[in-house]
């Protein structure tokens, strides 16, 4: 399981250091002491705040690819069976599932509180609304 600094999951939540620091003080976010003295918050802690509060995050890898739709998220749940996987991300407001296959989902560590970036590249989207011109 992944724990997060205070400045990395601030980053993930869009708010400063500080914010993070009063949320654990008030007790909405648990927070450990890792080896060194730091303050850490495990990852399905912060998923589950996140879940609450969304709001966007920067996109902390970055690499040059040609899909351009790129949203930063934490892993809040995972599903597999045996040879599926279907992920769910929270990326600030928005909610992404994802369908990969179950060995993507173990390659990738992907767990409740694991920091991704779903990355979307497609060649049709399709639009709807509530009427229709006739």
């Amino acid at each position: 399981m992944r724990s997060y600094r205070v400045s990395e999951a601030a980053a993930l939540l869009g708010v400063s250091d500080d914010t993070v620091r009063r949320l654990v003080d008030s007790g909405q976010v648990p927070a450990e002491t890792d080896s060194a003295g730091r303050l850490t918050i495990p990852g399905p802690d912060l998923a589950a705040y996140a879940e609450s509060r969304p709001q966007a995050a920067e996109d902390p890898f970055g690499g040059a690819l040609s899909a351009r739709n790129r949203l930063t998220g934490i892993v809040t749940e995972v599903r597999t069976d045996g040879v599926m996987g279907q992920v769910q991300l929270r990326c600030g407001p928005h909610r992404i599932t994802s369908l990969i296959s179950a060995d993507s989902v173990r390659d990738l560590g992907l767990e409740p509180g694991a920091l991704a970036v779903a990355v979307i590249k497609a060649t049709t989207v399709i639009i709807e609304s509530e009427g229709a011109a006739e």
